[in-house]
């Protein structure tokens, strides 16, 4: 019997169906409901925005630590609107939102009882943390926290990014821990946000004990906040035995194609994570088809923008982000509330799935057809352009071959929309060995 066990368990890996577990206790339904929205949006803001650098890496880097942990006493965002933030992401599309409440320099956006670096502090003295709650309950957008593990302005935590690889000897990790502790209780507690999004689990001080010891806390004070894989010392781009937290999260990258474990990328609109002035900023198309492939692969997308030091978000950033929306006004089906595949991302197109539906995310015209590997068992019943014309289609045994017109209807990402006699959702994910396309 031990033999039999051990050949199936063998079985199990050489297949990939077994996947090493992540420590977390979240449940099915709390999950699903996360990765059905599959698109939000990442706010990276503070004090740094004045000098236009990065936000927690620039100190000692480019700015010096005491210009860094200045700024402070200048922020003052007077044209800061919480409505007006939020309502830019109802245009875009987003379904959740996720602030920086406190990064890498310590800095906090709202006004805790436990450190005096924070917005009650700057000429501004409103809590940011909390107009954004309160707008995104308004708007109904989930409202979502950034807050990091690391923090190189606190003494307690025994680094400070200064080019000192020796943990100070005056730092107190179980000190520091505590005050996690006691600021992440302010948060949940007083803006019971729908996600936390946790960052700076690499460097050695933080353990995968501290990283249990927070994650165990926060199920007390919500069971139901999604937490992301973060808090472990586990890789960010897939869930394993060294993660702690209920989802992977890619960076900068799109994340593979995957129906068993749920992750998001996050990637920026422009190069900087904070604002910048006249940083380069992504093509309409890039960000669409990041988007679609994202969802391609079973992911959401946390799409980064990063206001100016007055608090207004860059005119030609909020013009980008609404043009995403007004695609997504119209092609939305095909994104949101699905799931990835059956076919695999790759450049020419992506393919999302809803009931009886598969939705083909074209993304480049490959000629006058595209040939698709057959579906085994499944009849395409119908096949149309969303919101558009019919697409003709022919199913042989080994192929699915689609005649497409010599121009596409959006430049951008084309949907066609693939009907069929059962639940797409069942289907295997399938490796296009087809030619993709024939002039």
């Amino acid at each position: 019997m031990k033999q039999i066990q051990l050949i199936g368990l063998l079985l199990l890996v050489s297949s990939g169906l077994l996947v090493a577990q992540p420590y977390s206790t979240i449940s099915k339904k709390t999950m699903e409901g996360f990765m059905n929205k599959r698109f939000g949006m990442f706010i990276h803001w503070g004090p740094v925005s004045l000098r236009g650098t990065e936000i927690g890496w620039s100190r000692n880097h480019g700015v010096s630590q005491s210009d860094y942990d200045s700024l402070y006493k200048q922020f003052n965002p007077v044209a800061f609107d919480a409505d007006a933030w939020v309502k830019t992401a109802r245009e875009t599309g987003v379904k959740y939102l996720t602030i920086t409440a406190k990064h890498h320099d310590g800095f906090c956006l709202w006004p805790t009882a436990y450190t005096d670096y924070n917005i009650m502090n700057t000429p501004y003295k409103k809590d940011v943390v909390g107009a954004l709650a309160k707008a995104c309950k308004k708007y109904d957008i989930k409202f979502c926290i950034y807050y990091t593990v690391l923090d190189w302005y606190d003494r307690r935590y025994p680094l400070h990014n200064d080019g000192n690889k020796e943990p100070d000897p005056k730092a107190n990790m179980p000190q520091f821990v505590q005050y996690m502790k006691n600021q992440l209780k302010e948060l949940v507690t007083g803006y019971h946000p729908y996600m936390l999004w946790f960052d700076g689990n690499w460097e050695a001080p933080w353990t995968q004990a501290y990283g249990k010891e927070i994650y165990d806390f926060l199920r007390k004070l919500d069971p139901d906040v999604v937490i992301n894989n973060r808090l472990g010392k586990g890789t960010h781009e897939i869930l394993n035995e060294q993660s702690v937290g209920d989802y992977a999260t890619p960076e900068q990258k799109i994340g593979g194609l995957n129906m068993t474990a749920p992750w998001e990328s996050c990637i920026t609109l422009c190069n900087q994570w904070a604002w910048k002035p006249g940083d380069p900023m992504k093509s309409l198309k890039q960000c669409i088809q990041t988007l679609a492939s994202t969802a391609g692969g079973n992911g959401n997308l946390l799409f980064n923008i990063g206001p100016m030091p007055d608090g207004r978000i860059e005119e030609r950033q909020v013009l980008r982000l609404q043009e995403i929306g007004a695609w997504l006004r119209k092609y939305g089906e095909a994104i949101y509330n699905t799931k990835g595949g059956p076919y695999q991302p790759n450049k020419v197109f992506a393919t999302t799935r809803k009931g009886n539906k598969i939705y083909l995310h074209l993304f480049q015209n490959p000629g006058k057809q595209l040939e698709l590997a057959a579906i085994p068992g499944y009849k395409i019943k119908n096949a149309r352009f969303l919101g558009g014309s019919r697409v003709n289609v022919q199913q042989r045994s080994d192929r699915i071959v689609l005649q497409l017109p010599e121009q596409l209807p959006d430049e951008n990402d084309s949907v066609i929309v693939l009907e069929l006699n059962k639940n797409a959702e069942a289907i295997a994910i399938i490796e296009n060995k087809q030619a993709i396309g024939q002039q």
